[in-house]
């Protein structure tokens, strides 16, 4: 996952989440949950939402090639039948 200020903010929430006489480890405490969760982001291969969006434009395009020559060869059929 490759937003660093979403997880510097869940991180910091959590700490923030923290009784008062643990917030004041609250520097640390980020630096850790940030390396957690950026971890556990990691293993459940996310993609941005830029990535996505790209991946779904391609898609879309790949999508609109394969009517067009589902269209051509529907025609060529008809030609080599019609022969």
């Amino acid at each position: 996952m490759k937003d660093k200020n979403f997880l510097n903010d869940l991180a910091n929430r959590l700490s923030k989440a923290l009784p008062d006489s643990v917030q004041k480890m609250q520097k640390d405490l980020e630096k850790n949950f940030h390396v957690i969760l950026q971890s556990a982001f990691n293993k459940m291969d996310l993609v941005t939402r830029d990535e996505f969006d790209a991946q779904t434009k391609v898609l879309a395009r790949s999508r609109k090639k394969l009517e067009e020559l589902e269209a051509k060869i529907k025609i060529l059929e008809k030609h080599l039948l019609r022969k």
